[in-house]
């Protein structure tokens, strides 16, 4: 069994994080991921603080397992659902767009670890300089919003600059990639778009199915002009942006076509004017497996690389 320094920070089995994906990371798939021997994190994304409430009651009553949320820092409702979380005593916060730094100190009070996702080396010194317990770089190659650095030149980086655990994000869907990672100095790794082809994700089966169908080039990112770039699959959605894009279209009236359109990709099923946002290794994933699955598929996987190494 693969046991790395993440898996006693946060008491898990497998040092497998979960994506906190916004409207994907349900307290159903969180729990399904940490009863797999994972950690599950709830994805706050824009929601109030007591549509978050709900979710965590979810994850409570599905599993005994550590769990985490996943706050995005910009989101309009962020010191509400700080304070929930803390109020809660969440074991673990994932943070993204923006600076978790004010409050590292309130939450390590009560024990709770504390992970930024970064996308360059300076911000992974910096989190660890505010106190973060460990870091997630995160790749170009993920879905959904993204930097310009690749996980296998990023990873190394940042794993040279930082005395904390790094935890590889992007490109990574079985048990290659979990190995691949740990060579390059990762203490764990975090997977998103293979955990939404679950039986328990509640994505409409449309989205599942565009990341099944989908092959190594559908993967592409939008939004590089207005500087909010975001990897999904491409359809007609995609299309239209790239379109706006290229005509140069003012950048509001571009960010108003695109409101709600991953919620009419992930609840509505739209999977032609939504947006799947989906990382690289889509091309990767050929079918819909519950959590534990695969779990159990990607570590025999990982355990088999590693055996296979180990005898060169």
């Amino acid at each position: 069994m693969i046991r790395t320094e993440l898996c006693g920070l946060l008491n898990i089995q497998y040092p497998i994080i979960q994506g906190g994906m916004a409207w994907i990371a349900t307290g159903e798939l969180a729990a399904a991921v940490s009863n797999a021997g994972g950690l599950g994190i709830i994805g706050c994304g824009n929601a109030p603080a007591e549509v978050i409430k709900k979710e965590i009651q979810k994850v409570k009553n599905l599993t005994d397992k550590p769990f985490g949320a996943n706050v995005m820092l910009l989101s309009p409702h962020v010191d509400d659902i700080i304070e929930l979380l803390y109020e809660e005593k969440v074991p673990v916060i994932t943070t993204g767009a923006g600076n978790p730094g004010k409050y590292i100190e309130k939450f390590k009070s009560i024990g709770t670890k504390v992970i930024p996702v970064v996308p360059t080396v300076a911000l992974a010194k910096r989190m660890e300089k505010l106190g973060a317990d460990a870091i997630i770089i995160e790749g170009t190659e993920a879905g959904g919003h993204i930097g310009e650095l690749t996980t296998m030149t990023l990873l190394p980086q940042v794993v040279d600059a930082v005395n904390i655990p790094v935890i590889a994000a992007g490109g990574i869907a079985d048990g290659r990639g979990v190995i691949a990672a740990l060579v390059l100095g990762a203490e764990g790794v975090q997977i998103g778009t293979r955990f939404v082809c679950t039986t328990e994700c509640i994505a409409h089966e449309n989205y599942k199915q565009a990341i099944v169908k989908s092959g190594d080039r559908d993967a592409i990112v939008t939004g590089r002009s207005t500087g909010h770039p975001v990897r999904t699959l491409k359809n007609k959605f995609t299309k239209k942006i790239l379109e706006m894009e290229s005509e140069k279209v003012d950048i509001k009236q571009i960010e108003e076509f695109g409101m709600g359109s991953l919620k009419r990709a992930v609840l509505e099923g739209d999977s032609e004017n939504g947006s799947i946002m989906a990382g690289q290794i889509s091309g990767l994933i050929k079918d819909i497996k519950s959590c534990k699955e695969v779990m159990e598929e990607i570590v025999m996987q990982a355990e088999a690389v590693k055996n296979r190494l180990q005898s060169i």
